[in-house]
Parts: C-alpha cells; structure tokens; sequence
C-alpha cells in the first residue's frame, strides 16, 4: 500500500495554458497509485485567479489554488505559452524565483522554458525548449545554453522539455529519479508509454515512407527485450524476423528512426541503468546481465549516453530511502 506523500508538486496555469499538459502532470503526479509501495505525490493546479479559462476558451479552471501553492511546493511546473515571446505574468516570475531561492525543483513542459528564462532561474544553464522556438529563444535568451535538439534537459534543481509529448518522457524521468526504475515502468505501463526515452534523443526524427507496407516491429522488439544478455546480434534479430540484416535495417529506419544495432545498444544500456538502480553494484555483472559484455564496454557507453560514471550514476539515480 502507498504511503503517506511528502513531496509536493504546484503546476501553474494561465490563460492559454495546454490542456494537454494539464492532463501529463495531472495523471503522472496527481493520479492516486496506491497499487505503489512508495509515497506518492500531492499535486495541486494554481494560478493568479481562481478561475482560469485555458486554451482559446475551449476550457475553464475554476476553484485552482492561488500562487501561494508555489511556496509550498517541492516541485513546481510551468507549462507552454501560447505566445512564448510575451511577457509573463509578474506574480508568477516573482513565485517562481522564490521558488528557486529556497531551492524547489523546477520544471517547463515546451515553451515554458520561456518562462523560467524570463525569471532568471536559467541564467547560464543549459536548457531545451520545442525546436520551433530556439532561434527566438536564443535571440531573446543569449545567456542560456538552448539545446534544441533534445527531448529534455536535466540540470539538476531545473528541469526543462521540448515539446508537449517530451513532457510525459520529463515526467517519467522525474518519477523515475525520485522513486527508480521499476516505479517509473510501473507508471509507464499504466500509460501504455515507452518506459524510457533519453533526454538526449532527437526531438524528431525525419525519414521517408517505406516503398511497400510494413509489418510492425512490435514483436520482435518485445522479444528482443527479454534476449538482451544473450549475446542477441543484428544476424539473430534478422533471423528471428525472417529478413535479411538488409531488410530490417530498412524497417528499422523507416520506423524508428534507427539502426538495428543502435537500438540493441540503446536498449542495453537502459536494462544496465536499471540494474545499477536496484543496486547491484558488481559492474562485470551488470555487464553480462544486459548484453553489454564488459564492464569496460558499460563505462564506455554509460559515459556516452550519460556523461556520468558507474559510480556518478548510483549516487545520483539511485533513491534513498
């Protein structure tokens, strides 16, 4: 049975602010889990006024909590803005500063990078926003490091995602720092979600059309998950598909966006992640278990992926409990 939550989680909202967001932050954080064996969180929507009509008017918040939730919050989101390049709302700038200053996480789902850059809480981070907006990003934000290429960026205390659908990956990632790997599976096959996209993927990925229809991947990437430690190849995928390595390098492209072998690295390096999560420190084990081979060859692609050591990735990844 889940416990008592001690972690509180403010989302701002305003006019124009995306329902589609709302409704991430309101299902990841706000959804009652007590099937988890972990304290969850309390979630509360707030803003200037009481009542909040959202997204051209198709919508009315009424009864949300006023600005003083921010003060209470451990972590406050801030979702897009229909018009990233306006000016924000004075009170929401100064709660999110105070927010910063007493060291909340912060968090922007899409153009919401705007809004944390106009606070200052971005002032010489690195950060992303959605591609379409980088260029008047950095024009009008020369002092933060936009990577626009990325789903998310995770700077520590400051937290920022591209587009609307980079907020459900930002959010699992959340999950899955404060609570670990198997709790953000959990939440993610609730969702009928990817378990774990990088923060560094490419936001898209452009690829043309196959020349024939295509059956989908679908089976044989859930086949090869549960074959990853067995020295699993680009050959045996073929071959469990039936299809020259050829043929399903160009099924590969043209549906994922990847190679064969890129994706079984990929894949990898995520099942060795989640065992260092659960604690197993013996990386010659983590190793072989995830179909890397050496420990040499985990550091490697760990630091690649990453940028952080075995070591680095435990204590930063790992929950205390």
């Amino acid at each position: 049975m889940a416990k008592e939550s001690s972690h509180r989680v403010a989302m701002i909202v305003s006019a124009g602010s995306n329902p589609f967001e709302m409704g991430v932050a309101t299902e990841l954080f706000g959804l009652r889990r007590p099937e988890l064996p972990v304290p969850w969180y309390e979630f509360e929507l707030c803003a200037e006024t009481p009542t909040v009509r959202v997204h051209h008017g198709f919508f009315q918040l009424s009864g949300v909590a006023g600005l003083d939730a921010v003060d209470r919050a451990d972590t406050v989101v801030v979702p897009n803005r229909p018009d990233p390049e306006a000016e924000p709302d004075p009170a929401v700038l100064d709660a999110i500063r105070r927010a910063h200053a007493r060291g909340a996480r912060l968090v922007s789902f899409c153009t919401g990078t705007f809004t944390l850059a106009a606070a200052g809480v971005l002032d010489g981070r690195r950060a992303t926003t959605h591609w379409r907006w980088a260029d008047a990003f950095t024009a009008r934000h020369p002092q933060v490091r936009l990577d626009p290429d990325v789903l998310f960026v995770d700077d520590g205390r400051v937290i920022t995602a591209a587009g609307s659908a980079a907020a459900l990956d930002t959010g699992l990632h959340i999950i899955r720092s404060d609570h670990g790997a198997e709790i953000a599976a959990a939440v993610s096959r609730r969702l009928v979600f990817a378990a774990h996209r990088d923060g560094g993927q490419r936001q898209f990925v452009e690829h043309p059309l196959p020349d024939v229809p295509d059956t989908s991947l679908g089976p044989l990437l859930a086949w090869a998950e549960e074959h990853l430690g067995t020295g699993l190849t680009v050959t045996g995928l073929a071959a469990r598909a039936a299809v020259s390595p050829a043929t399903l390098h160009r099924r590969f492209r043209a549906q994922l966006g990847t190679t064969p072998h890129g994706w079984l690295t990929e894949r990898r390096i995520t099942l060795a992640c989640r065992l260092m999560e659960r604690g197993e420190e013996r990386l010659d084990v983590v190793a072989r278990a995830s179909g890397l081979g050496t420990a040499t060859n985990l550091r490697t692609q760990l630091r690649r992926r990453t940028g952080l050591t075995p070591g680095e990735y435990r204590r930063r990844f790992t929950p205390t409990r």
